[in-house]
């Protein structure tokens, strides 16, 4: 961060580093005096909105989303000083420093997770924890763990009640009241709570104090899943720690800013990409016959139909022979029409598959507003009509190019898999994560596989 604050400042006070700063009736200040004060309150902000909070550094969005708040509240409060107290602040400070700093705030934090998840793939950096539950509970809990291998996290036993069977391939080191004795017995440092009838609050609070005696971190997982940490609010109550879910909601101002987005985006990745898509419409055309745009119907938000398209990496007729091979694979009857080993993509077709270029033309389908940069995958009318309930709630925003699931799994995961990820989507937007998943879709896109479905 001081790295990036410094180019910043390097770069606008090379021509007025040694000039006074003054303001009427006050002193005159050296520039570099200024813009070193500038840097020690951006330091401070920081530390006052927790952005190095040891309990969310290195997990979701959380801690980009206060990186941000905390410059863009330093900046606010500079340029509202500046405007009062009427000093003579170049504008270089705010058009260069604010980007620059920020960006490279955001990059070493990027950069600083991505060694700690290679450190916690060796088993360093990591929470070693049991859970303490009913056996569902606790089962329940190891999944969900096991299915973000970045968590931080590693289940070494579990405490419940039973014939001492292993709950999801967790030993069980024992019941509730061996929660002491467990925890030296494997050396955890941290006590993970899932919840059982037998667990009254008496006994909580004496767990609390047996592992608080230990030094043992202490986590209480309420029965919630797929709900992102800005939902959720811890509020003490007549003593009791409430928590209150926020539900979501994609209204007023934050739908004009995604769709602002969307257009302003989608405009220059048009402009950018524009030589690519037509050398790729030269090659389809030099590959052998049909047309090289496809135009398929997709459904919409809400239901709605419209027409996305797409480079064609497929034979002319592939949409006939579809069905039978869906047949021959046994998966007619699941939402995500997939055929493995399709032998209808063309040689050109597997290339833009593979970098996902078949999939630029949607750019247009973002600038029309019939699609979004970032949303879940649009999916045909017979695919729609497999969804159960929860499944429909992926149609409360528009469809995207990239989505939650194409960055974390692209054509592999399962249809199960990719609903609860297009639910989280849906159910946790947020801008800062619409702009995690572009980044990420960089990486998705560079690997070797499959385009998105």
């Amino acid at each position: 961060m001081v790295a990036g604050t410094l180019v910043a400042y390097g770069l606008i006070a090379l021509d007025q580093v040694s000039q006074p700063v003054s303001w009427p009736d006050g002193p005159s200040i050296p520039y570099w005096l200024l813009l070193l004060l500038l840097g020690v309150v951006w330091l401070l902000a920081l530390d006052a909105m927790d952005t190095r909070d040891r309990h969310m550094v290195g997990h979701g969005i959380t801690e980009y989303r206060r990186i941000v708040n905390a410059t863009l509240t330093v900046f606010a409060i500079v340029v509202a000083a500046a405007f009062f107290i009427r000093i003579d602040i170049a504008r270089s400070v705010f058009i260069v420093a604010l980007p620059i700093g920020l960006t490279a705030l955001l990059l070493s934090r990027w950069l600083w997770r991505q060694w700690l998840r290679r450190r916690q793939r060796r088993g360093a950096y990591v929470y070693r924890a049991v859970v303490v539950g009913e056996r569902s509970k606790v089962a329940h809990i190891a999944q969900q763990i096991r299915r973000a291998p970045d968590s931080g996290y590693v289940i070494v036993g579990a405490l419940t009640t039973g014939d001492g069977e292993a709950v999801a391939e967790i030993p069980v080191l024992g019941d509730f009241t061996a929660a002491g004795s467990a925890v030296d017995q494997v050396g955890a440092d941290t006590l993970i709570v899932a919840g059982s009838d037998e667990l009254d609050p008496v006994t909580m609070r004496r767990l609390g104090w047996e592992m608080a005696d230990r030094d043992v971190n202490w986590v209480v997982a309420p029965a919630l899943t797929d709900v992102a940490g800005p939902r959720i609010h811890a509020r003490p109550v007549a003593g009791l720690p409430l928590v209150h879910v926020d539900f979501p909601s994609l209204d007023g101002y934050k739908r004009f800013a995604k769709r602002a987005f969307d257009i302003v985006g989608s405009s220059l990745l048009i402009l950018l990409f524009l030589p690519i898509m037509i050398a790729t419409a030269v090659t389809i055309r030099i590959d052998g016959p049909g047309p090289i745009i496809y135009r398929q119907m997709r459904m919409g938000r809400q239901g709605r139909e419209f027409g996305m398209v797409k480079f064609r990496s497929m034979v002319a007729n592939a949409d006939d022979q579809l069905a039978s091979l869906l047949d021959v694979q046994g998966t007619t009857d699941e939402p995500l029409f997939k055929v493995t080993d399709d032998p209808r993509i063309t040689r050109v077709g597997r290339f833009i598959r593979k970098h996902s270029i078949d999939e630029l033309p949607q750019l247009f389908n973002v600038l029309f507003g019939q699609m979004s940069l970032v949303g879940p995958r649009p999916q045909r009318a017979a695919e729609v009509a497999l969804y159960d309930d929860d499944a429909h709630r992926r149609m409360l925003v528009k469809p995207g190019m990239s989505g939650l699931w194409q960055v974390s799994g692209r054509s592999t995961l399962s249809w199960e898999d990719a609903i609860r990820l297009d639910l989280y989507y849906v159910e946790n937007w947020s801008f800062t994560q619409d702009l995690q998943i572009l980044f990420r879709t960089i990486g998705a896109v560079v690997t070797p596989g499959e385009s998105a479905h």
